[in-house]
């Protein structure tokens, strides 16, 4: 199956009491098969959370299902399969 591939960044900017945290950036590659600025811009237009939130719910999700979808034999994801399939069904219909 054909796919995107995004370089994910992130990066510790401060812990739990504001202080600056100097840490080396978290960095890797993923592959989603869908376009995750088409999804972002779409949650973004009726979502009920801040831009950060909504971007942050957006792409977890993504990255998320994606490596479920990739492994969804795997008894891991078993469980929550069906659980999740009905959350996003109601997440699209918000």
């Amino acid at each position: 199956m054909k796919s995107h591939l995004y370089r994910i960044t992130v990066e510790h900017l401060e812990d739990p009491q504001g202080n600056a945290v100097s840490a080396d950036p978290l960095i890797f590659e993923a592959r989603n098969h869908d376009d995750l600025f088409s999804i972002v811009d779409k949650m973004r237009e009726k979502s009920e959370f801040d831009k950060s939130e909504t971007e942050a719910l957006a792409i977890g999700l993504k990255l998320f299902s994606e490596v479920m979808l990739n492994n969804r034999d795997h008894e891991l994801f078993k469980e929550l399969q069906p659980h999740f399939v009905q959350f996003i069904k109601a997440l699209k219909k918000r």
